[in-house]
């Protein structure tokens, strides 16, 4: 399999994991198999996150409370963990739970 390029937005408080940074563009390693959401949140946890990967991740899916797209769609939409990931895709995480 050849590498996939990505690009991950965070916003809306959950880009303070990813140490206030809210745009990363990444080279996903080669793999035998392919690369499906289930695979690349704990990429993301593992190689992105720099704080508190519990606020982002409970068990192999992302917390309630935080939306994600693909290519500006509700992943829901897109079979969510078992979506095989695409070169050049678009993934954002919003955060929509705010302290008060």
């Amino acid at each position: 399999m050849s590498p996939l390029m990505m690009i991950i937005f965070s916003s809306g408080g959950a880009e303070l994991l990813f140490n206030k940074v809210k745009k990363h563009d990444v080279n996903l390693p080669d793999r035998n198999e392919k690369w499906n959401m289930r695979s690349f949140l704990p990429w993301i946890r593992d190689n992105l996150l720099q704080e508190r990967p519990e606020l982002f991740m409970q068990g192999e899916t992302v917390r309630p409370g935080i939306l994600v797209l693909v290519n500006d769609a509700d992943w829901e939409l897109m079979g969510e963990l078992d979506y095989e990931l695409q070169d050049k895709d678009r993934i954002v995480f919003i955060s929509t739970l705010h302290g008060g």
